[in-house]
C-alpha cells in the first residue's frame, strides 16, 4: 500500500455471551436495541467499510441480522477476540478484498464513531503493522490503576506516538503526561494472520496484555490519541451509564 493511502478496510466487531459479571451481555438492552446493535450502528456511522459481527451462536447473530447487519458464527471455544475476527474474516472475506481490519469491541455501545476512524489513521504509513487508540490520563486516580493500561510511547506527533511497551504499572517515570491504552485496534490484514499464528509471548503473560505479544515479536504498532476513552460496559452500573448517555444522544 503506497504511503498516505487510506486502506480497503473492514470493521470487525468480537462479541461472545459469556460474561460473569454481566449475563447475556450483548444482547443486554439499550434504549431499545441490544448492545451489540449500538455497537454495530456506531460502526456503521464511522463510514469507513462495511461491518461484520463476529459471535460464538445464533442468538447474537440473529440479533445482528435483525437489524440488517451481517454476522458470522465462529467456534465459542476461540481463545480471544483477536483469534475470533481471524476466524470470521476466513469465512466472510475468503477473496482478500480487505487488507485491514478494524476490531471493535462489542461492549462498546457509546464509541465516537470519529474515534474508530481515528484507529485506522496511523496504517497510511506502510511501516505501521497494528493502529491503536491511546487517550491522556488526567484523573490521577486512574495513573496508579492496574487496569488502567497505559501506553509508553515515543512521540511522532501531537497526536501519535510509536508504542514502546503496555503495562499496567505507572509509566513512564517522571514529570510528564501519562496515556490510558484504548483496546481498539486496526490490523493490516497479514499483521493480524501473523498475530493469531504466534505463541501467547512472556511479557503478554506476565501483564495479561495481548498486544505485548505483537511488540516482542517485532511489530509496530503506532497509536492515535484521541480525546476521551469510551466507555467499556462491564457491569450493570455501566450498562445503566450507557442507557443514559445514549438517552440523552436522542433526538
Amino acid at each position: 500500500m503506497p504511503h498516505n493511502a487510506a486502506p480497503h478496510a473492514v470493521i470487525v466487531i468480537p462479541a461472545r455471551m459469556a460474561s460473569t459479571r454481566l449475563p447475556d451481555k450483548p444482547l443486554a438492552d439499550i434504549c431499545g436495541a441490544p448492545m451489540i446493535v449500538q455497537v454495530f450502528w456506531r460502526a456503521r456511522e464511522a463510514g469507513i467499510g462495511p461491518v461484520l459481527v463476529a459471535c460464538d451462536g445464533e442468538d447474537i447473530a440473529n440479533a445482528v441480522r435483525a437489524a440488517g447487519g451481517d454476522a458470522v458464527v465462529t467456534d465459542p471455544d476461540l481463545p480471544s477476540g483477536s483469534d475470533r475476527i481471524a476466524a470470521a474474516l476466513r469465512v466472510y472475506d475468503p477473496e482478500r478484498r480487505f487488507d485491514a481490519v478494524v476490531n471493535l469491541q462489542g461492549d462498546l455501545p457509546t464509541i465516537d464513531p470519529a474515534s474508530v476512524r481515528a484507529a485506522l489513521a496511523p496504517l497510511a504509513d506502510p511501516r505501521v503493522d497494528i493502529a491503536t487508540l491511546a487517550a491522556r490520563i488526567f484523573r490521577e486516580e486512574e495513573r496508579g490503576d492496574p487496569n488502567v493500561v497505559k501506553l509508553v510511547g515515543s512521540p511522532l506527533s501531537p497526536t501519535r506516538q510509536r508504542a514502546l511497551y503496555f503495562t499496567r504499572a505507572t509509566a513512564p517515570w517522571g514529570e510528564g503526561a501519562l496515556y490510558h491504552h484504548i483496546g481498539l485496534y486496526a490490523y493490516r490484514r497479514a499483521a493480524l494472520e501473523k498475530f493469531v499464528a504466534l505463541p501467547p509471548s512472556a511479557l503478554e503473560k506476565r501483564e495479561k496484555l495481548e498486544q505485548l505479544r505483537a511488540l516482542e515479536a517485532g511489530m509496530r504498532i503506532d497509536a492515535e490519541i484521541v480525546e476521551t476513552v469510551p466507555l467499556g460496559v462491564d457491569a450493570p452500573r455501566d450498562l445503566e451509564r450507557a442507557r443514559a448517555i445514549l438517552k440523552d444522544s436522542l433526538p
